[in-house]
Parts: structure tokens; C-alpha cells; sequence
């Protein structure tokens, strides 16, 4: 009995330490989300420092029900955006990925820095 329970207890830490690795992005009050929108995002964090567009190619697809589904096979071109967040010296920047325009990625990267005076 105290070694199911024992093998229990480590499933269950070994779940939670998955679910705490995780990023997330909280402006303010509000929890930035995989799936939100650039809207939402931009209305909840304001204009990100910097910008970067590219494409990549896609079969068309889109979800119902938590499930993907394809419309074809030939590729289609969709926009990616990578916004870069710094939050200043003592918080960690943030990379989001915008994939025809709604949330796929968030990462945390090294800690921000100081904007420069542009008046000097």
C-alpha cells in the first residue's frame, strides 16, 4: 500500500512540475492565453517593443470542438508575428507568436532592459 501511494505522490509531482513549466503572460489583471487574439492582447499588454513578420505555409484547417480539421493538402501562405515584450531590467522579456493572427506560443526570455532617453 505505501508504495502505490508513494508512486502516487510522484506521478502527481511530476504532473504539477509539467504544468508549472508552462508560460503564461498576465498584463495587469488579465491572463494572456494561447488561442487569444493580437486584439485582445494588444488592448490587455499595449504596443509590444518590437515586431517581426514572416510566413510560413499551412494546409488550411480550422478547430471545432477542441479537434483540427484540414481543408485539403495544398499549402496556403499564413502571417506570423513574433511580439517582443520588455517589461524593464527587473522582469523577464516575453516572445509571443501569433499564427494568422491569434496566440500559438509564449516563451519568457532573459530579464528586460532599460529603454533609452530618446530626448538625449
Amino acid at each position: 500500500m505505501m508504495r502505490v501511494l508513494r508512486y502516487v505522490l510522484m506521478l502527481f509531482g511530476l504532473c504539477s512540475a509539467g504544468m508549472a513549466l508552462a508560460d503564461d503572460l498576465r498584463c495587469g489583471s488579465k491572463l494572456i492565453e494561447d488561442g487569444d487574439s493580437i486584439e485582445k492582447v494588444r488592448t490587455y499588454c499595449g504596443e509590444p517593443t518590437e515586431i517581426s513578420r514572416r510566413e510560413i505555409l499551412r494546409s488550411p484547417s480550422y478547430v471545432r470542438g477542441g479537434r483540427v480539421y484540414h481543408l485539403g493538402t495544398e499549402a496556403v501562405a499564413v502571417p506570423v508575428e513574433l511580439w517582443t515584450y520588455n517589461f524593464g531590467p527587473n522582469k523577464f522579456m516575453r516572445r509571443l507568436k501569433f499564427v494568422d493572427g491569434y496566440l500559438e506560443e509564449i516563451e519568457t526570455l532573459g530579464y528586460g532592459y532599460r529603454e533609452k532617453d530618446s530626448s538625449q
